[in-house]
């Protein structure tokens, strides 16, 4: 029954970190630069930084240039993840299949490191110190000891589930919310539990079964693009929807030109999932590097290792704008992207978003059953 008033705010979550729509900008690693996060706060999103692979000293310095570009809330995500110290073997298995990739691009032949991953605890003490508003988490979740300090120092803690399991085990970590990862979704994977088994939950299916099973927000990610999208994750019980694939196009965005070109020229099956490129299974456009490290998998080594000893190649590949050798990640919605105005800015994306999440939800409501 319409009373005639209007809310302010769709959702609770909206509310609580005054959003003029219900929207998440994703945290992408390698993607997500500073003045991203600052143009999606300032227009009325919550804009998130990728810090899984930061020092604490870098991060200390991107949360700065957010906190000086914006007064708005954002958040910072990090991954779960313990220290990896493989053996001699595993990384001279991973490096003969890497090396005759990194000679195409005029690289010497790779070696082993002296850490493959910055370490956790301390990128977690610097965020509780940095007292950031919004930390969210991926590949693992946290004790509820680590919970409780987040939360004094004053954040909002989101896990990352890709079934009901994970989402539960966030739940009773002491969560404040759990973002729903749909098997959609482009880049890595959030499982934790099962992840052997790569539980591939799409996000139709994902987001209402937590909604159910929790009783805490939801935020629903996974192949969500435009207004319509939102609407549904909002009809669904999620109280935001996250969107990841549809910032990479944005002038703020990191990406190489080349990566930018093959998401406009996508098709809804031009992705994959794959562990070869990093040792965890991720959503992103097929080509030569995905092709080639596929063809042995007897030599990918584990998450971190294997995204380690990939990095140095990939990032000569971005330099060189060369697509054949970047981890292309990319949610299935991609060609979605076809209606947006090429190079656009951050600011001028959420414009439209709120636009069409207004229109939809206003059909949505208008329909009217007749017996």
């Amino acid at each position: 029954m319409n009373t005639g008033t209007t809310r302010r705010y769709p959702t609770p979550f909206a509310e609580r970190f005054d959003l003029r729509l219900p929207l998440v900008q994703a945290p992408m690693l390698g993607a997500t630069t500073t003045g991203l996060v600052i143009a999606a706060s300032n227009a009325g999103a919550l804009g998130s930084l990728g810090a899984g692979g930061l020092t604490p000293e870098k991060l200390t310095e991107q949360v700065a240039e957010i906190r000086a570009g914006t007064s708005r809330a954002f958040g910072v995500n990090l991954f779960v993840q313990d220290p990896a110290a493989p053996d001699d073997a595993t990384v001279r298995r991973a490096l003969e299949a890497i090396d005759p990739l990194r000679a195409e691009l005029g690289l010497p032949p790779g070696r082993a490191l002296d850490r493959y991953a910055p370490a956790f605890h301390a990128q977690l003490d610097r965020i509780i110190e940095l007292k950031v508003p919004v930390v969210s988490f991926t590949f693992g979740v946290l004790g509820a000891a680590d919970v409780a300090r987040l939360k004094a120092a004053g954040a909002y803690v989101i896990g990352t589930a890709t079934h009901v399991a994970e989402g539960i085990a966030w739940r009773d970590a002491g969560a404040d919310a759990v973002c729903a990862q749909g098997a959609e979704a482009g880049g890595h994977r959030g499982t934790f539990i099962d992840a052997e088994k790569n539980p591939l939950v799409g996000t139709m299916a994902l987001v209402p079964q937590l909604v159910d099973a929790l009783g805490i927000p939801v935020l629903a990610a996974g192949g969500i693009m435009d207004g319509r999208g939102i609407a549904a994750a909002l009809a669904l019980g999620a109280q935001a929807a996250q969107l990841g694939t549809a910032f990479l196009p944005c002038m703020e965005s990191s990406i190489a030109q080349d990566w930018r070109k093959r998401l406009a020229a996508s098709s809804d099956t031009s992705t994959s999932v794959t562990r070869a490129i990093t040792g965890r299974y991720a959503r992103g456009i097929r080509n030569t590097l995905m092709n080639r490290l596929e063809g042995e998998p007897e030599r990918i080594a584990p998450y971190p290792v294997q995204n380690a000893l990939t990095q140095e190649l990939r990032q000569a590949a971005a330099r060189a704008d060369r697509g054949d050798y970047l981890s292309l990640w990319s949610g299935q919605g991609a060609p979605l992207l076809r209606g947006r105005r090429a190079g656009c800015g951050t600011a001028e994306l959420i414009d439209a978003l709120d636009a069409e999440w207004r229109a939809a939800s206003k059909a949505v409501s208008g329909f009217v059953t007749v017996e």
